[in-house]
C-alpha cells in the first residue's frame, strides 16, 4: 500500500487528545465500515482529506459533498489500509453537503446498518471515528433537537463537540445503528453540533435528467445510472451529447453490465463504435448488433435497428468502400425481415429511404405510398413520395409531385409557420419547373411570410425568374434590386438585373447594371454582349460594338450575330 497514512489525520486522531471515550463493544466491527476519503483535482494534487462510511456490502458510501466537489477522482483507505477507487457518483446535495458513491471492492464490504428508528430528543448517541486501531475511542453525547426534513428523514442538533476532523464520521445509536453523519460545525468551540439523517444520505440517487444537475456537474468523477431501467435510459440519452466518447462508453458498459437483457444498451454502444471510424471498432459494432438482435423482445424491432444503423452508416461514407456487408442490399434485407414480421408504417418509410439511396425510385414510391396509407402518415412521408414521383420521370411525373406537395401542404395550418416554409419551397420550385409559374409566385409569397421575411438574397433571384415568366415586372425588378442590395459583390446578381431591364426596355439601367457587373467579373462574355447591345440601342454604337467584341473574344457566339446585324 502507498505510504499516504499521514495524510489521513481525520477524526480518530483528533479524539485522542482528551475528549475520547470508549465506545460500546459493537464498535469493534463497525470501525471497519467508516474510512478516510482524499480527493484530487486534474493535476493529481490532493484537493481534500475526509471521512466517509459504508451503507451497504456492495461498496456503496456517503460522504460530505464538500470534500468532492471540483473533485477529478478520488480513493477511500479503509480502516484495514486498503486503497480503492471512488468509482462513480450516485447522487448529491450541495444544501445538506452530503454525497452518496460507489467505491471498487474485492469482497463484500462491513457496512453500517441504518437505524430502523429515527433518533429522539435525549438519546444517547456516538460518534464513531475513522481509526487504523483494534480499539475504537470515539465522543458520546446526547440528541438535542430534531427536525423533519425533505425524504422522510431527519436533522439532528447534538450536545457535542465536533471539528472539521470529524465532518462525516457516522453517529451511532446504543444498539450500533447509524443515525446519521456529523456536519461542518461553523464554530468549533460550539458545544452543539449536527447531523444529517442517514435516511436522506442514502435517498440521494440519480435520475434521468441528473446529467444536467449542476450540483452533480461540479463532481468531475463520472456519474452512476439511475436505477430504474426507464430513467437510465433517457439518462443515456441526455449524456449522449455531453459527455466525451470515452466517457459515454464507459457509461454504457455500466449500462450493459447492469441492464444486460435491454438490447438499447447493445444498440447504442454500436451507434458510438461505428462513429469511431476504425475496423477494430466496427468489429465491436457488428457483434453488438448481433447481440442487440439476440435480446430484443421484438425481433422486428431488432432487425428494423440493424437496417436502420447500417443506412446510416453507408449514407456517411462518402463514396469509400463499406465495412464487410454492411451495404444498402443489407440493409434492405433487414428492413425486409422486419416487414415481414410486422407491417409497420415507420419500417416502410425506412424501406423507402434504402430504394431512394439505391435510385430505386418506383420501389421506393411504392414504399412511401405504403406510409401515406396508414396511420403514420405525415408531411415528411408525402413529401419523399413526391420527391420519388418526381425522380420517376414519366408523362405526368411532375404534376403527380406537386399534387402530392399538395397534401404536404395540407398538414400544415394557416397561417403558416416556419416548420412548413421548406416545403411550400419546394412546391415553388416543382411548380415553376411545370410551368406554372403564377402559383409558383404565390408558393414563394408564402413561403416569404412564413418566414417572416427572414430570406436570402438567392430568394430573391429565384423568385423574380418566375414573376418574369409570368410578366409580374415591377415585382421582379424589386426582388432583383433586393438581391443585389443584399449582395451587391455577385456579378450574377447584377448580370440578372441588367437582363431584367433590357427584357422591360429600361436601356440606362440596364447599362448601369451590367457595367456593375464586368467591374466584378471581367471575363463574362454575356454581360459583356448585353451591355453593347444596350448601348447600341441608346445610340452609343462606338463603345456598343466595341462590348460585343469583347463578349465575342470572351467566347460568347451571341455577340457574333449582334456584331453582324449592327455593323455599319
Amino acid at each position: 500500500m502507498k505510504k499516504i497514512i499521514p495524510l489521513v489525520f481525520v477524526c480518530g486522531m483528533t479524539l485522542q487528545t482528551g475528549l475520547a471515550q470508549t465506545l460500546p463493544k459493537w464498535a469493534g466491527k463497525a470501525r471497519k465500515a467508516v474510512f478516510s476519503v482524499i480527493t484530487y483535482g486534474k493535476d493529481n494534487k490532493i484537493l481534500n482529506t475526509g471521512n466517509g462510511f459504508y451503507i451497504d456490502e456492495n461498496g456503496t458510501a456517503v460522504s460530505d459533498y464538500s470534500l468532492f466537489k471540483g473533485a477529478d477522482h478520488a480513493v477511500v483507505v479503509t480502516a484495514d489500509g486498503k486503497e480503492l477507487p471512488v468509482t462513480y457518483i450516485l447522487g448529491a446535495n450541495d444544501m445538506f453537503d452530503v454525497v452518496k458513491f460507489q467505491t471498487a471492492t474485492d469482497k463484500k464490504c462491513t457496512a453500517l446498518t441504518p437505524a430502523a428508528q429515527p433518533g429522539v430528543n435525549g438519546q444517547t448517541v456516538y460518534l464513531l471515528p475513522y481509526s487504523t486501531q483494534n480499539k475504537a475511542d470515539g465522543q458520546k453525547g446526547t440528541i438535542t433537537q430534531t427536525d423533519s426534513i425533505e425524504n422522510n428523514s431527519f436533522y439532528y442538533t447534538l450536545e457535542m463537540t465536533t471539528t472539521d476532523k470529524t465532518v462525516s464520521c457516522p453517529i451511532m445509536n446504543e444498539a450500533g445503528e447509524v443515525l446519521g453523519l456529523i456536519q461542518k460545525n461553523m464554530d468549533e468551540t460550539s458545544e452543539s453540533s449536527y447531523a444529517i439523517g442517514i435516511n436522506y444520505a442514502k435517498s440521494l440517487s440519480i435520475g434521468a435528467l441528473s446529467v444536467n444537475d449542476p450540483t452533480l456537474h461540479a463532481i468531475g468523477i463520472r456519474k452512476g445510472l439511475p436505477e430504474d431501467e426507464s430513467q437510465a435510459l433517457v439518462f443515456l440519452y441526455m449524456a449522449s451529447s455531453q459527455l466525451s466518447s470515452d466517457e459515454y462508453l464507459e457509461l454504457l458498459n455500466e449500462f450493459i453490465r447492469k441492464y444486460p437483457g435491454n438490447s438499447e444498451g447493445y444498440s447504442r454502444r454500436a451507434n458510438l463504435y461505428i462513429s469511431m471510424d476504425d475496423e477494430a471498432h466496427r468489429k465491436l459494432a457488428d457483434e453488438d448488433l448481433k447481440k442487440m438482435l439476440d435480446t430484443s423482445e421484438n425481433k422486428a424491432e431488432g432487425h428494423y435497428g440493424i437496417a436502420k444503423q447500417i443506412y446510416n452508416y453507408v449514407l456517411s461514407l462518402n463514396g469509400e468502400e463499406p465495412y464487410g456487408n454492411w451495404t444498402l442490399d443489407r440493409a434492405l434485407a433487414e428492413v425486409n425481415e422486419a416487414l415481414g414480421i410486422d407491417n409497420q408504417g415507420l419500417y416502410s418509410q425506412l424501406q423507402g429511404d434504402i430504394y431512394f439511396a439505391l435510385q430505386k425510385y418506383p420501389e421506393a414510391f411504392a414504399s412511401y405510398d405504403a406510409v401515406n396509407r396508414s396511420p403514420l402518415a405525415s408531411a415528411t412521408s408525402f413529401y419523399s413520395a413526391a420527391k420519388a414521383k418526381e425522380l420517376m420521370g414519366g408523362g405526368d411525373g411532375k404534376k403527380e409531385a406537386i399534387a402530392l406537395m399538395d397534401s404536404v401542404v395540407a398538414r400544415f395550418n394557416t397561417p403558416y409557420g416556419s416548420d412548413a416554409a421548406p416545403y411550400l419551397y419546394e412546391r415553388a420550385r416543382m411548380k415553376s419547373e411545370d410551368g406554372q409559374y403564377r402559383e409558383a409566385v404565390k408558393d414563394y409569397n408564402a413561403f416569404y411570410e412564413a418566414m417572416m421575411g427572414q430570406v436570402t438574397a438567392e430568394f430573391y433571384l429565384i423568385r423574380e425568374q418566375s414573376e418574369m415568366q409570368c410578366r409580374m415586372y415591377q415585382q421582379a425588378i424589386n426582388d432583383i434590386n433586393k438581391a443585389v442590395e443584399m449582395d451587391a459583390d455577385n456579378a450574377g446578381y447584377w448580370i440578372e438585373k441588367g437582363s431584367v431591364h433590357l427584357r422591360v426596355n429600361q436601356l440606362e439601367e440596364a447599362v448601369k447594371a451590367l457595367q456593375k457587373a464586368t467591374g466584378l467579373d471581367t471575363q463574362n462574355g454575356s454581360a459583356y454582349r448585353m451591355m453593347g447591345y444596350a448601348q447600341i440601342k441608346l445610340g452609343n454604337q462606338k463603345e456598343g460594338m466595341a462590348n460585343l467584341e469583347k463578349a465575342l473574344q470572351l467566347g460568347d457566339t451571341v455577340a457574333a450575330d449582334l456584331i453582324k446585324k449592327y455593323k455599319k
